[in-house]
């Protein structure tokens, strides 16, 4: 059925407290990646990293173009859009 989206924008956050934002259709299966070393070349070189956000997207465009703009944020204002997230979680986002 059509009850999950096709892509999201996630956040991870890296060992050292760094966070790399990226876009895919199956989150869950892209933090595997990154944290069996497969991932990012970046976040290879951060592990472990932790998932901290994600974010719906209707199709692949989208979630670029929003990629796109959080990588524009300040450290402090992607931290602020986790805690907003976290903060509005009545229930997973998640499928």
């Amino acid at each position: 059925g059509e009850r999950f989206v096709s892509y999201w924008v996630y956040m991870l956050r890296c060992r050292d407290g760094s966070l790399y934002t990226g876009s895919t259709t199956d989150v869950e299966r892209r933090c595997a990646l990154h944290n069996a070393g497969k991932g990012a070349k970046y976040t290879r070189s951060h592990l472990p990293v932790t998932l901290v956000y994600t974010e719906p997207q209707p199709d692949r465009s989208s979630a670029l173009s929003r990629e796109y703009a959080i990588k524009q944020l300040s450290h402090q204002q992607k931290l602020q859009l986790i805690q907003r997230s976290a903060d509005s979680k009545n229930t997973p986002q998640l499928p």
